[in-house]
């Protein structure tokens, strides 16, 4: 199998306009799209597109209106001439624990036989918005990729920033590294690293205890440490546009 799980942990480092540090816990899944039924016949815990303890919809991403991720992949790759023939697809990503998850961010990595060619970035806000920034690799072991900010995250940090994507092609090691910068330097560093495990039944079991409540409390720890930061006298930005679903192919 293609799948597997990455137990580890989540850093976030604010540098100005308040300084702030936050570390959790968490696994993610990294599913083969072609391996997702097979997953959901195999682990009596796991369901695809149906309620579980753990459970993968297709709904939670891409265009988010219930169609095929794995399509809604390809056409994009049509749509921006993207010269690749991508014959794998896997996605980076929480599940839903008791029908319930919030993604701030998954990644799509989309392979060309074993080689790794395209990258998705889908961020969501807790507005239930979503933009996904999608870029060409130049190398499919260690990538390195830049972009302006076009979507409204956090409400503590200005919209005129960059993010620099430095992250390993996922194998026994998760390493995702986030750097958020303006003209004058670091804004935020956020990391997400992990350690590879099976995915199948036991594994999921002890996740389920050692992780517990998992995906509400990624929502709560948001709210939290947003209080934390306006009591540090972070100044709050208002979003001035609303969107439900918005991507943009990065040149970079």
């Amino acid at each position: 199998m293609n799948s597997c799980i990455y137990n580890g942990e989540v850093t976030h480092t604010r540098f100005k306009p308040v300084k702030h540090f936050l570390k959790y816990k968490t696994f993610s899944l990294l599913i083969d799209l072609d391996e997702v039924t097979k997953l959901d016949k195999s682990i009596s815990i796991f369901s695809y597109n149906s309620f579980n303890i753990f459970s993968f919809y297709d709904i939670d991403h891409g265009e988010r209106d219930g169609g095929s991720l794995k399509e809604w992949v390809h056409e994009n790759i049509r749509k921006f001439n993207i010269e690749v023939n991508i014959t794998k697809i896997k996605i980076l990503c929480y599940p839903r624990i008791f029908g319930y998850v919030f993604n701030p961010l998954s990644i799509i990595f989309c392979y060309e036989k074993d080689k790794l060619k395209v990258v998705f970035y889908e961020v969501k806000n807790t507005f239930n918005e979503q933009h996904t920034y999608i870029f060409k690799t130049k190398d499919h072991e260690a990538i390195t990729q830049k972009c302006k900010k076009k979507f409204y995250v956090s409400p503590f940090m200005d919209m005129k920033t960059y993010y620099n994507f430095t992250l390993l092609n996922p194998n026994n090691k998760l390493s995702i590294l986030i750097k958020q910068t303006d003209k004058r330097g670091p804004i935020l560093t956020a990391t997400q690293t992990g350690d590879k495990k099976e995915l199948n039944l036991k594994q999921l079991v002890i996740n389920f205890f050692k992780y517990p409540f998992m995906t509400l409390k990624i929502i709560g720890s948001i709210h939290y440490e947003a209080l934390l930061l306006w009591k540090k006298g972070a100044i709050y930005r208002k979003r001035n546009i609303k969107l439900k679903n918005n991507l943009s192919y990065e040149e970079y």
